[in-house]
């Protein structure tokens, strides 16, 4: 018994491979700024260790972080920039759908269309903080 792989399928896999590879360098990269304080950080690595033992609500508190997308705003910093290559971690499913929709089109293929497009826009549902479920 042979399973054939959707054109739609290899491009989602390659896109996935891809964006990986180049979320796991950003990772590494990124961390090495911070981790040898060429980068500044908003919470001085010497001090990570005291926050750590703290509840959110005091971490927050104590460290003056906001909730949500605030931390586009502190970019500047090494440790907050370090939640860009997550970002884009978790928004790579996404941009693999989109990318899959012009095929799906093509295909006439409207049940994983309409599956697409539920699961794009759930995902950017979840993400944008509007149901305030406390997600992030």
């Amino acid at each position: 018994m042979s399973s054939k792989v959707s054109k739609e399928q290899i491009l989602y896999a390659n896109i996935l491979n891809a964006g990986m590879l180049i979320g796991l360098g950003s990772l590494i990269l990124v961390f090495t700024l911070y981790a040898t304080g060429i980068m500044d950080s908003l919470i001085p690595l010497e001090k990570v260790q005291e926050y750590w033992v703290l509840s959110v609500h005091k971490y927050l508190e104590q460290s003056g972080i906001q909730t949500g997308w605030a931390w586009l705003g502190n970019l500047g910093f090494g440790d907050m920039l370090s939640l860009l290559p997550i970002a884009f971690l978790s928004l790579l499913t996404v941009i693999c759908y989109i990318v899959m929709l012009p095929g799906l089109i093509a295909k006439k293929d409207t049940a994983y269309l309409v599956i697409s497009i539920l699961e794009i826009l759930i995902l950017l549902l979840a993400a944008s903080g509007i149901l305030a479920s406390g997600g992030h």
